[in-house]
């Protein structure tokens, strides 16, 4: 398995990392892999990624090596930011042909992309990844999949794209850009548990819910009401139905985020989540509250 590497998108988007979830793929070509091992599985209603999806049946082992039903759905969450990211209509369609390939009992040979559903998706996802610091896989790369033939799954036509209709996720209440004044800025702190300025070291994502681990040595305290030293020992903080909405705030695990929240059953959840712009006037007038803050 390659190296735990954590980022999402989405990308959403702070992307998920990408390169984690395609460890262990299969040699294209080898189709004798797959007769002698996959068998036809249910898609999941967990598995998300691929929810709504015009099969409903699935092979194991995938096309990316995963062999139980588990390590797929461990694996395809951190893609779904991208699928967020809408960089292109044929994302969802591309990744699940990896993830949850087609599964007919009548046909030996595993369908996989066609590579020009792979190569359109690459123009326009990579620049997204790439802007996140994570570039096209080398494993996805374009040319270990068939020519466009009857026995690959091809991109769609142009007239089937409708992205004007397509449902936009919702952006997470934690995430929206608030005008705040000064008093406003003091009333958001004082109703909060905790303010810490972090840096992500890991997004993933757990029943719904987006789980996110800061790094130890770059966490600033601002604020402790009811939050123990015991508490922030293993800092995990939770955006609550993470996968049902975006957060473009986090989009870039180098950059510092003041964060604010409150403790709930054991658990910090995520209140507001805004990007630390240094000399930003909002965050001169954040600074200036937090150094006055009596509640």
């Amino acid at each position: 398995m390659m190296p735990n590497v954590i980022l999402m998108i989405s990308v959403a988007l702070v992307l998920p990392v990408y390169l984690e979830a395609i460890h262990g793929m299969y040699p294209f070509g080898h189709p004798e892999l797959f007769y002698k091992k996959s068998n036809c599985k249910p898609i999941p209603t967990t598995l998300l990624l691929c929810h709504d999806i015009e099969y409903s049946e699935m092979r194991l082992p995938n096309l990316l090596g995963h062999e139980t039903m588990k390590e797929v759905l461990q694996q395809a969450s951190s893609w779904i930011p991208l699928v967020q990211k809408q960089c292109h209509p044929d994302t969802k369609k591309f990744l699940c042909s990896l993830f949850a390939p087609v599964c007919l009992d009548d046909l030996d040979e595993p369908i996989q992309p066609c590579r020009s559903l792979c190569e359109r998706v690459e123009q326009s996802c990579a620049p997204v990844m790439s802007a996140f610091g994570y570039p096209w896989p080398d494993m996805l790369d374009c040319s270990r999949f068939p020519e466009d033939n009857d026995l690959c799954i091809p991109p769609a036509s142009v007239d089937s794209f409708v992205p004007t209709t397509k449902e936009v996720p919702q952006v997470c209440d934690a995430c929206k850009d608030k005008e705040e004044n000064d008093n406003e800025i003091i009333e958001n702190l004082c109703k909060n548990d905790f303010a810490l300025k972090i840096k992500v070291k890991e997004i993933s994502y757990i029943n719904g819910d987006t789980k996110i681990i800061p790094e130890t040595k770059s966490k600033t305290i601002y604020k402790l009401n009811g939050v123990t030293e015991r508490d922030l020992k293993k800092t995990v903080l939770w955006l609550k139905d993470g996968l049902q909405c975006t957060c473009d705030e986090i989009n870039d695990i180098n950059a510092p985020y003041l964060v604010m929240g409150q403790k709930l059953d054991g658990n910090l959840i995520l209140t507001s989540v805004k990007r630390w712009q240094r000399g930003h006037r909002e965050f001169k007038r954040i600074s200036r509250s937090i150094r006055k803050l009596q509640c």
